[in-house]
């Protein structure tokens, strides 16, 4: 039974990976298809279109399933849904703020997920401008660590493309520039041969909370319920949990 009992676990585990797998997939596909469809399905033409294509593919979303969302923004194909772009303000527990990014063709069922998250998990909305005020829209690319390449190599391939800063997150580089920096940033990492990940525009907090194993393990399940949601896209929190916190995290 032991052994039943083990590949139980196992598949559930699976089960638990493929799901958000299908919704990261589900999620990035939807960025496609409002790329395409705001400024037209010409990658060369269209850098908002070009990085959703790219997160995706680094994402390893099929490259069929990625053309035909291209196709469907675009209107080259049938079936593209009509989605709206619609932000959620509050705060989680510790009195976190949180932003919530929806893309979605039903506000009432959006609205619902996210409240429902909140509510289930010690947050609330809040009303609109309460916490947003607290974030700022910037341009971020995220470097992985490859070969010998430094912050250095990095600093000096992007100043003079308008970035702000590079910071060392351990396995990866993250680039902040102003959010209408993030294309010419991007464009100078690929002219100096420096490969990236993504390349977004996001809400960077100006200041944040550090939580303990506690509060960061409140704050987490929030956000997982959130990002459970079909509609949302993303999720931006002004807390810091430091290594030793996400270390105790992931032992548990």
């Amino acid at each position: 039974m032991s052994g039943h009992s083990k590949w139980a676990t196992t598949k559930h585990k699976k089960a638990v990976v493929d799901a958000k797998r299908s919704k990261l997939f589900a999620k990035l596909i939807k960025n496609i298809e409002v790329a395409a469809r705001t400024g037209g399905g010409d990658l060369a033409g269209n850098p908002t279109l070009f990085d959703a294509v790219q997160k995706a593919k680094k994402s390893s979303v099929p490259i069929d399933n990625i053309n035909r969302a291209v196709k469907r923004g675009s209107g080259q194909e049938a079936g593209g849904a009509d989605y709206q772009s619609i932000t959620y303000e509050g705060y989680g527990p510790g009195g976190i703020a949180v932003l919530v990014e929806c893309l979605t063709d039903n506000r009432n069922r959006a609205a619902s997920d996210v409240r429902v998250a909140f509510t289930r998990n010690g947050g609330q909305m809040a009303d609109p401008g309460s916490v947003s005020y607290l974030f700022t829209r910037k341009g971020v690319v995220v470097v992985p660590k490859e070969g010998a390449l430094t912050e250095d190599d990095i600093l000096m391939a992007v100043l003079d493309a308008g970035a702000e800063e590079v910071n060392d997150l351990g396995d990866v580089f993250e680039v902040i520039s102003e959010a209408t920096d993030m294309v010419p940033v991007r464009t100078a990492l690929q002219a100096a041969g420096i490969e990236y990940d993504s390349a977004d525009s996001q809400f960077v907090p100006a200041t944040q909370i550090e939580v303990d194993v506690d509060g960061a393990r409140k704050i987490l399940r929030l956000i997982d319920a959130l990002e459970d949601s079909d509609d949302v896209q993303n999720v931006f929190a002004n807390f810091d949990a430091s290594d030793e916190v996400l270390a105790a995290l992931d032992e548990e």
